[in-house]
C-alpha cells in the first residue's frame, strides 16, 4: 500500500537517502521504493539524475559488489548470482559482463569443489543418495549442470 505523498522533492531525496543507509541498492530498487511511497514519476526520475549525480547510486558498483559478496560469502554460482541480480532490476547487460568477469570461463569450478569438500567432508560420493545430495546442494547454490559433473565427475544430462 503507498503512502501519502505531497510530492516534495526534497522529502523524496531524503527518504531515498535513508533507504540507500541500510544498504546498497539497484536503481530500480530505489524507484519502486519511491513509487511505492507515492512520489510522481517526474520527482522519482530527478532524485534518481541527482543520486547518480553524487554517486549514492551505481548499479555497475552494486552489481559488483553484490556478485562478489554472495560468490565469496555464501559461494553462489553464476546461475544463482545472475537471477538474483536480476531480481534486483539490473539491466541484463551488465549483469552477462559482471557475470563473465566474476567467474570466467571456469564458472567457479574451484568454489564448487571447495563447497563440495567442506560440506561433504568424510562422505562417500560414490553412494547414490549422497550424490544425489551433493548435486541437489550445488544446483541451489547456482552452478551448472556442467560443471557440478566435472566436479563429481559423472556424465552431465543437460546443461541448464
Amino acid at each position: 500500500m503507498a503512502e501519502k505523498s505531497d510530492g516534495n522533492s526534497e522529502e523524496a531525496f531524503k527518504r531515498a537517502v535513508k533507504f540507500l543507509s541500510y544498504r546498497a541498492r539497484s536503481e530500480a530498487e530505489v524507484r519502486a521504493k519511491l513509487t511505492q511511497l507515492g512520489f510522481p514519476q517526474q520527482i522519482t526520475n530527478s532524485v534518481l539524475t541527482k543520486l547518480r549525480s553524487l554517486n549514492l547510486l551505481d548499479d555497475r558498483t552494486f552489481a559488483i559488489n553484490w556478485a562478489m559478496g554472495r560468490v565469496e560469502g555464501r559461494g553462489y554460482g553464476p546461475l544463482r548470482v545472475k537471477r538474483e541480480l536480476r531480481a534486483k532490476g539490473v539491466a541484463q547487460s551488465l549483469v552477462e559482463q559482471i557475470i563473465r568477469e566474476g567467474f570466467g570461463k571456469r564458472e567457479g569450478r574451484e568454489r564448487a569443489r571447495q563447497l563440495l569438500e567442506r560440506k561433504f567432508r568424510g562422505q562417500d560420493l560414490k553412494d547414490l543418495k549422497v550424490l544425489r545430495r551433493a548435486v541437489g546442494f550445488l544446483q541451489r547454490r547456482g552452478y551448472r549442470d556442467s560443471v557440478i559433473a566435472e566436479v563429481l565427475k559423472v556424465p552431465a544430462e543437460n546443461d541448464s
